[in-house]
Order: structure tokens, then sequence, then C-alpha cells
């Protein structure tokens, strides 16, 4: 980039930005548990299956041991054999 492609703001002026209203901190989204309905569990994740995947892997991979059968019982409506699931299946992963 040559210098005369630069843009030139040399001319412009104003004031700083103000962050005095700006608060530091962190808010977890995930809901306390309880309530009512039937949405779903709160603290749940989904996964999309990939080549090669299988639910013992996937459980490994969010629960740090293989758990399959939680995430087999929590996907019933769309899985019917634990070694039968498919690249592009979303799955819900329930909380730990």
């Amino acid at each position: 980039m040559r210098q005369s492609d630069k843009p030139d703001f040399s001319n412009v002026t104003g004031t700083k930005p103000d962050f005095g209203n700006v608060r530091g901190g962190v808010q977890s989204t995930e809901a306390a548990a309880g309530g009512s309905g039937g949405g779903g569990s709160l603290g749940e994740q989904t996964y999309t299956v990939v080549s090669g995947d299988t639910l013992s892997h996937i459980a490994t991979r969010f629960y740090g041991k293989p758990r399959w059968q939680a995430i087999f019982d929590a996907n019933r409506d769309q899985l019917h054999d634990p070694d039968k699931i498919l690249p592009g299946q979303v799955l819900k992963i329930p909380a730990a």
C-alpha cells in the first residue's frame, strides 16, 4: 500500500470516547435450576455429529469419561441404536 492510499484523518477533530459508565464483571447466561415447562434440560448443549464420531467419543469430550448412555437417553427421539449415529445429526448433550 502506498502512502497516498492511506486515508488522511489529520483534519478530524472531536472529543475522546467516554467509558466512565462501563463496568466489568461476568454473568452466566445459564438459568438456575427449577422452574416449569418442558423446553429441555437447563444447562443442556448440542453437538453436531461428524464422520468417525461415536457416542462414547462425544461423551468423553463433554464429560471427561465415556458416559454415552446419558447422551443416548437424551436423544431417544432420534436414536434407536447407540452404534448408529450419522454425520449431521444434532444431539442434545445433557448437563453433567
